[in-house]
């Protein structure tokens, strides 16, 4: 036990001395920060990296040398210049069978998962900026749609009044054919149910052409403008009006033939009063 602790005591200091004497024989520089090339061989851990640095092997160790003061810059001698790249086109082979494109290998990054994020963001952005174009677009057809329809109303409200200086006015004219409406319901009020539909429709619309010409003529120039996107509506109502016409003339020439006969009847009439008398008197 003794002897051990007396070994211990010596190895202690010739230990000692060993380590700092490897250390005084074989000197390195020690960094302040770590170097900027990787000392040991190492896969990457990212696929993403530029180039793969090559490995370093540490320099054998060389006499110390007296450190150079970092203010005063190399001599221009001193400067070490890239080594020239031989040029294989100055070869004999290439001479002979030509030279070949020399290809330098290119390594691409590929995306980190924050490209990835980006890509996604964008997309994301610009379907949302894509649909608010679309949804703007939409509002804005629809507020123009509506605001065509408001004013094609407005103008077709003022189109149907009539003009200052034709002196009609709505509303004595339209109490008058309410009136004559009630009035053709009143007077078929015992009738069949078709007269009690047409008798307050037709004495209304007389009482409006009668009343209101000039309203009730814009109003069927309205109406015949609907009536013309319809093509079948337009030929029954051209029909339709050919064959009032038609009646009406008839009525008017019957009318005249018949007032022509009691002009005559009654002319004879008098002719043969007066010859009368003129015989009673003589």
């Amino acid at each position: 036990m003794a002897a051990r602790v007396l070994l211990q005591r010596r190895i202690a200091p010739l230990t000692a001395a060993a380590l700092v004497g490897g250390v005084a024989l074989y000197p390195q520089i020690a960094h302040a920060e770590p170097p900027s090339e990787r000392q040991f061989s190492r896969k990457p851990i990212y696929e993403d990296e530029f180039d793969y640095l090559s490995v370093t092997k540490p320099a054998p160790p060389s006499a110390p040398t007296a450190a150079v003061p970092p203010s005063t810059p190399p001599a221009p001698s001193e400067e070490t210049l890239p080594a020239p790249v031989p040029d294989s086109s100055s070869s004999p082979l290439s001479s002979l069978f030509g030279s070949e494109p020399t290809t330098t290998p290119t390594r691409t990054r590929a995306p980190t998962p924050t490209d990835r994020l980006a890509v996604e963001i964008r997309r994301a952005r610009l379907f949302l900026y894509t649909q608010s174009c679309l949804a703007e677009d939409s509002i804005n057809n629809a507020l123009s749609h509506a605001f065509a329809l408001e004013r094609s109303f407005t103008s077709t409200l003022t189109s149907l009044a009539p003009p200052r200086e034709s002196g009609e006015r709505l509303m004595p004219g339209t109490v008058y054919v309410l009136v004559a409406g009630m009035a053709g319901s009143i007077v078929a009020r015992n009738r069949n149910i078709l007269f009690r539909g047409v008798a307050p429709l037709a004495l209304g619309l007389g009482a409006a052409w009668a009343v209101l010409p000039v309203t009730m003529g814009n109003v069927s120039a309205l109406a015949w403008e609907y009536e013309k996107k319809v093509p079948a509506l337009a030929d029954a109502h051209l029909r339709a009006r050919e064959g009032v016409e038609q009646g009406v003339d008839m009525a008017r020439v019957h009318a005249q033939v018949a007032q022509r006969k009691v002009y005559e009847g009654v002319r004879d009439a008098r002719l043969a009063l007066e010859g009368w008398v003129q015989n009673v008197k003589s």
